[in-house]
């Protein structure tokens, strides 16, 4: 999303359990894809959540059993969205699976930054 935003949009990336890496199989992909992967690493939604957190125009969530949890406390008031992507390591050709969320979540972040210009 930062990538595509160029500049106007600044993403960040967390989750509600995190497993305190990231996955192999992600970095494999991002790196493929040419990105930076060196700072990455897993963190829980809780650093962005609260008084102090990051202020945010938007949080979408992109796991099949995201929509249905509780969400942090994000301070404003952000558009909520869901993009139902498939959990990667979940299935049984992983960098298949990984390649397919990515094609994914690149149409949907097409999609969104279309409709939000």
């Amino acid at each position: 999303m930062s990538r595509l935003g160029e500049g106007h949009i600044h993403a960040y990336s967390a989750g509600s359990h995190p497993k305190g890496q990231v996955h192999p199989g992600a970095i494999a992909l991002l790196k493929g894809k040419g990105y930076d992967v060196s700072g990455l690493r897993s963190k829980s939604w809780d650093e962005f959540s609260g008084p102090d957190g990051v202020p945010f125009d938007h949080v979408i969530t992109v796991c099949n059993s995201a929509a249905g949890e509780v969400c942090p406390i994000i301070p404003g008031r952000p558009a909520k969205h869901h993009w139902d992507i498939p959990d990667p390591p979940a299935a049984d050709d992983v960098a298949k699976a990984f390649e397919e969320a990515y094609a994914l979540i690149s149409k949907h972040i097409t999609e969104f930054l279309e409709a939000n210009r």
